[in-house]
């Protein structure tokens, strides 16, 4: 994994982080696998030696130990040890609302967001990580049973009382961004935002424009999908058992990333004689949490792949609709059939993130700041 050290943006209200973001939510058993803590320790500095310095994680994650209850904890002492002797070099985020209590409802986890549940969780969280600021502060899912205005007055509270910087919010719709805006400004919303999830294009980001919040585009890779690592027996034994993408769309999900493989490859489409592969999933996904397509930068790991002989593309937005117009218009995923298994409309609550990147823009801070 490679970054540039100069890649850093201001994600909203003054919070400079790097373009690049670390998801530490997979280097504890979440999806079938994990790491030793040695290994994590070791991603986790090789991160910030190339300049990913925007590290994520949250009380629920990891496996609880043995006698206790309420959230995990282990996921955010794992990030205690890099903070140990790298504080200063890193910018902090973490997350309540999810209890980590046993569930009686298969739609969904445990969420509370009353003012005692977010001062005692904050206080937990300072401890396990061992730093007395957290520089992001995320309600991770909403308690509708609470008033918004109510959970994030709460929060506010914490900044009065330089426990934390900044506020954020994950898994949020557009009207209560806009509540929660009027209370405390929100520094950034975070939310799936992938070729498979496209809801939050029609009206959370427009309200996190509005407000003025950068987004992090969680699970830009489909939580693993589009990696073309994921197997069924490797889901059978991980949370994603039973999610619709992974269970009844996992082959018509499979058959997308093949085709997007071959097409980040130049090679012609599986299982068709015709042409190469179109502009589709495959450039779509290069793109996730982008707000503008003239923002993509190359990718972690080197530059965006082309075609031998051919001079690389210029991503704008009018380039990007001489392409559409060229092969007929802009493709529509159909439900079902392996792109849009979560439809427009449908809350991607309770879904959880494998990536370890979130990319990040300049640009669209720029422009959720304008009217």
């Amino acid at each position: 994994m490679t970054a540039h050290n100069s890649a850093r943006i201001d994600l909203g209200h003054g919070l400079e982080v790097s373009r690049l973001g670390f998801g530490a939510m997979a280097l504890t058993h979440v999806y079938g696998g994990a790491s030793s803590d040695a290994d994590a320790l070791r991603t986790l500095n090789h991160a910030v030696d190339v300049g990913v310095t925007f590290i994520d994680t949250a009380d629920v994650y990891g496996e609880p130990r043995e006698g206790t209850s309420g959230p995990a904890g282990t996921n955010e002492e794992l990030v205690a040890e890099l903070l140990r002797t790298r504080r200063d070099e890193v910018q902090l985020a973490t997350k309540f609302g999810i209890t980590g209590e046993p569930s009686h409802d298969p739609g969904g986890a445990p969420v509370r967001g009353d003012a005692a549940y977010v001062r005692s969780s904050a206080e937990a969280s300072l401890r396990r990580l061992g730093t007395d600021v957290i520089d992001l502060y995320y309600l991770h899912r909403r308690d509708v049973r609470v008033p918004i205005e109510e959970t994030v007055g709460a929060m506010a509270e914490l900044v009065q009382q330089g426990k934390v910087r900044h506020l954020g919010l994950s898994e949020v719709t557009g009207d209560e961004l806009r509540a929660a805006s009027a209370v405390h400004p929100i520094t950034a919303v975070q939310s799936e935002w992938s070729i498979w999830s496209r809801d939050v294009e029609a009206r959370v980001v427009p309200a996190a424009r509005e407000v003025g919040a950068g987004f992090v585009p969680y699970s830009p890779l489909g939580r693993g999908f589009l990696t073309g690592a994921l197997t069924k027996a490797a889901v059978a034994g991980s949370m994603l058992k039973g999610h619709p993408r992974f269970d009844a769309g996992f082959d018509a999900n499979q058959r997308v990333v093949d085709v997007a493989r071959a097409r980040r490859r130049g090679r012609r489409d599986p299982g068709a004689g015709g042409p190469r592969v179109a502009d589709g999933p495959g450039r779509a996904a290069g793109y996730a949490g982008r707000a503008d397509p003239r923002d993509a930068a190359p990718r972690a790991g080197g530059r965006e792949p082309r075609r031998p002989g051919r001079p690389p593309r210029r991503c704008t937005a009018r380039a990007a609709r001489r392409r559409r117009r060229a092969r007929g218009g802009r493709p529509q995923p159909q439900p079902g059939r392996g792109l849009d298994l979560l439809r427009p409309g449908v809350s991607t609550s309770n879904s959880w993130s494998n990536t370890c990147l979130f990319p990040l823009s300049r640009r669209h801070r720029r422009t959720a700041s304008a009217p």
